[in-house]
């Protein structure tokens, strides 16, 4: 697992949690105090999410990276 996927699994979080309503991209940006324009051209991928900036909308929206993985990201890639 490396930053990039969990960062394109926290892109794809939100931009479900806006499709479906529960929170609108003018909300998100003033709880996280990120643009409104950045997050919108990160949700349809024209910009990327700097390290603080995923950090913050985690904090935000209480999320911890746990909550971006899938079951499949804790088998074992060694033998076993």
């Amino acid at each position: 697992m490396d930053f990039t996927r969990l960062q394109c699994r926290l892109v794809a979080h939100i931009r479900e949690r806006v499709r479906s309503g529960e929170i609108t991209e003018r909300g998100l940006a003033r709880l996280t105090g990120i643009s409104q324009p950045h997050i919108h051209n990160v949700l349809k991928g024209q910009r990327f999410l700097s390290i603080g900036m995923a950090d913050q909308l985690l904090r935000e929206l209480r999320l911890d990276l746990l909550d971006l993985l899938e079951p499949h990201d804790f088998a074992s890639s060694g033998p076993g």
